[in-house]
């Protein structure tokens, strides 16, 4: 679990398309910034398949030789490139719109299961939004390529999903057509990876440091853990990923402190005064742990956060 949770059930966006399948929403802050609540339309349970469905290319039931592969288990091929080359090339982040063509199979039994080509409609969704193998391998594209995608069950819906929802390896060709740029992201501190030996540290493992003072005179606004308190915040896995910012929808997010379920950060909010800002280091104990699944991000935790407001 992450922040507060209360609004978990408002993060769950549904998708237009034949059902709106999506994954299931984590938590509603961290849904936008990961992506965890819409991903791909797929076809109703009892309508899946039908006779003029695509046949499954040749290589469908498991990635050839000379594909590529990422370190998450993701494999690819390029079955046209990019019509461009070098710095040309632009790729979409997690973060932008794409519009894409693509079709989809089961690799176990090569049924087809979506098509937006035969739909005749190109689809327009977000990079950040989508199972986790499209999200990575979207950003491996450009406009104008096309890639044959191997997705493993844990990138996309599981090996047995309910739902009518495809199981186990799944495989996409997709075409980028075009990317619409989103919001720029704040970029990592360049402290992301470890804090440096100037930081403030707390028994608990925790470390910070002070980037903006709190306003004088609110030093007796003292926050507890009933406070409500208004914060501004970005978070940043160990390796420099984003997964949450407040700057990203352009508004504060109001919390009760203790319904924090990132311990580490409940800590360091109630040593701040109104109007501070602080950077965070928070060790994998006291944010998700190493691994934790569902889609939170594991390993250590770094926040840049703002004091905004205290009731």
């Amino acid at each position: 679990r992450g922040l507060p949770a209360t609004a978990a059930a408002a993060a769950a966006t549904e998708v237009e398309g034949r059902s709106g399948l999506r994954r299931p929403a984590v938590l509603s802050t961290l849904a936008a910034a990961l992506g965890v609540s819409p991903v791909l339309p797929v076809q109703p349970a009892g309508a899946l398949f039908g006779l003029n469905d695509f046949p499954a290319p040749p290589d469908a039931a498991e990635p050839p030789p000379d594909a590529v592969r990422t370190k998450s288990g993701l494999a690819y091929k390029v079955l046209t490139p990019a019509e461009c080359s070098g710095s040309d090339c632009k790729r979409p982040t997690k973060f932008d719109k794409v519009y894409v063509d693509y079709t989809g199979w089961q690799a176990l039994d090569g049924k087809m299961f979506d098509s937006s080509v035969q739909r005749g409609k190109p689809a327009n969704f977000g990079v950040g939004q989508v199972i986790k193998g499209w999200t990575e391998g979207l950003q491996l594209m450009s406009p104008g390529a096309k890639f044959r995608f191997w997705i493993p069950a844990r990138m996309a819906y599981g090996e047995n999903p309910d739902n009518g929802r495809p199981g186990g390896l799944l495989v996409f060709d997709v075409e980028l057509i075009d990317i619409e740029r989103g919001i720029t992201p704040p970029p990592a501190p360049p402290d992301v990876e470890a804090a440096p030996a100037d930081a403030a540290r707390s028994p608990s493992g925790i470390a910070w440091k002070v980037l903006t003072p709190g306003k004088p005179g609110f030093e007796s606004f003292k926050v507890e853990p009933e406070s409500s308190v208004t914060l501004e915040y970005s978070g940043w896995k160990a390796d420099g990923e984003l997964i949450l910012s407040t700057k990203l929808t352009g508004k504060t997010a109001k919390f009760v402190v203790k319904d924090f379920n990132i311990k580490g950060l409940a800590e360091v909010v109630m040593l701040m005064s109104l109007g501070e800002q602080r950077r965070v280091w928070i060790p994998a104990t006291l944010a998700f742990g190493e691994s934790p699944g569902g889609g939170l991000p594991g390993g250590p935790l770094v926040f840049d956060v703002k004091l905004a407001g205290i009731q």
